[in-house]
């Protein structure tokens, strides 16, 4: 009798968990567990990989082979990106779709050691975690797909492969080729330091390169015969650097020289810069950038230059739905905390550590839901283009220790072991115990929607992107 009550005291939250969730749910968490050595081993893989924007073709196989292996109907090439592809299954509505992102960035390239050591200097690494994301995802839809093919659900699930969100947002390119606009809702996750539905927005941007063309000389024997158009990008960085005094709190503005001139005895005849400017909605975004365009022209005026202004792209900012993150939240619920061995806090410990953050371990207990604020920090993302069109449930998922600095070493560190793994899963099992909800609740898909075209009021949305094809690497 005493074994049984202390058996009993060992099982009962297992026998909690199963009896708050429907049996569909339970059907979708024991595919995200069957699947769980299949997410390792590509998320490992395209871990090791490392691709950059427009260049993950291996990573994008990866992913496109597992959805076909799987039984869904996959598209490659999709929007004008060879790495971009739409896995899917089913039939009818509602139609959800899910993202996923396998980009990583340059310079960043790590061991899955708690301290920085490269795998191979210079090289690339997933600093954002993005081997996970795209990972994770799939295997949602996967779940899913198989109660669709079952017969217990009844719908549509589109797993999006979205290449390039660290450089070129690759998400705007889907939307402007309309591929997104039969959505009923959408969903994605993001690795995190912590695990909690997101209802925060993020910051709108436009990104922009400004080019002067000057004259060379001989910077002395006859610099008067030059016209620097180094003169002219330091002009306009002087400007950007007063305007920063004059423009609300939450603005920021970011730029990169990319060219300065070659040599130090000729008046350079030609400069470049990459520009960015965020704020938090894209309305005044859009009036900061007009001001920054008259300092470029300014600039050139006072440097005798000419100049020239191309626009790269620009992203909104997400439109948060408080109705699905709540649903997704309850689910988080159930799901209870990601827990840590004794290793893996050892681990984190040692991350935070070697980047000067507080010892205070890793967190994978479920955070309260937040109260979505007027003007938040933090960065952007695609996945702000995507709110626009559709109602969009966000979630991020702990893959790394508190206070982890973001596209670094240390998230590429986490993300290529069992810590980062386990919040792989999780996101996989929260993200398809959801996708059960809006499947299987036509009440929940119309309060969704309800709330989004309440939100959407008044506005319309226009991509911010020059014309023509997408930025491919020898295309």
């Amino acid at each position: 009798m005493k074994n049984a009550v202390i058996l009993l005291f060992f099982l009962f939250p297992a026998l909690i968990f199963a009896q708050s969730m429907s049996p569909a749910k339970q059907a979708v968490v024991a595919t995200i567990e069957a699947q769980k050595a299949d997410m390792i081993q590509m998320s490992d893989a395209i871990w090791a990989l490392a691709e950059t924007a427009l260049e993950e073709t291996k990573s994008a196989d990866i992913l496109a082979e597992y959805a076909r292996a799987n039984g869904m109907e996959v598209e490659m090439g999709v929007a004008g990106m060879p790495t971009a592809f739409v896995a899917s299954y089913g039939s009818g509505k509602p139609v959800i779709g899910i993202l996923g992102e396998f980009d990583a960035l340059p310079g960043l390239s790590q061991k899955a050691v708690p301290e920085k050591a490269p795998l191979e200097e210079g090289a690339a690494g997933h600093g954002c975690g993005h081997n996970m994301f795209g990972v994770g995802s799939l295997a949602a839809a996967v779940a899913v797909k198989e109660l669709i093919a079952d017969g217990q659900l009844q719908g549509t699930v589109r797993f999006y492969g979205t290449p390039a969100e660290e450089k070129y947002f690759g998400k705007l390119y889907f939307a402007r080729d309309g591929l997104l606009d039969d959505l009923d809702v959408c969903l994605d996750w993001h690795p995190s330091a912590e695990t909690k539905a997101e209802l925060q927005s993020s910051k709108a941007l436009v990104d922009y390169i400004v080019e002067f063309k000057g004259q060379a000389a001989h910077a002395s024997l006859d610099p008067w015969n030059g016209r620097s158009a180094v003169d002219g990008l330091e002009f306009f960085t002087t400007g950007l650097n007063y305007l920063r005094e004059h423009v609300r709190p939450q603005v920021r503005i970011h730029y990169h020289i990319m060219d300065g001139g070659d040599v130090v005895n000729v008046v350079p005849d030609y400069a470049k810069i990459w520009t960015r400017v965020r704020d938090s909605k894209t309305e005044t975004m859009l009036e900061v950038y007009e001001r920054t365009k008259e300092i470029a022209k300014g600039a050139a005026l006072m440097a005798n230059v000419d100049y020239e202004i191309t626009l790269v792209s620009g992203l909104h900012e997400v439109i948060v739905n408080r109705t699905g993150g709540l649903a997704l939240h309850q689910n988080l619920e159930i799901l209870g905390p990601i827990t840590y061995t004794a290793e893996e806090t050892e681990f984190a410990y040692g991350i935070q550590e070697a980047t000067g953050a507080k010892k205070t371990g890793i967190d994978g207990t479920l955070q309260p839901v937040e109260e979505t604020l007027e003007h938040p920090m933090g960065a952007s993302s695609d996945v702000g283009d995507v709110s626009w069109l559709v109602p969009e449930i966000r979630l991020g998922v702990t893959t790394a220790p508190i206070g982890t600095p973001w596209h670094s070493w240390a998230v590429v560190a986490c993300g290529g072991m069992s810590i980062g793994h386990k919040g792989m899963v999780h996101a996989a099992k929260a993200l398809s115990m959801t996708m059960v909800d809006l499947l299987s609740d036509p009440q929940l898909v119309k309060d969704i929607r309800t709330e989004f075209n309440e939100r959407m009021e008044g506005k319309t949305y226009e991509p911010i992107l020059p014309d023509g094809p997408p930025p491919v690497p020898g295309g």
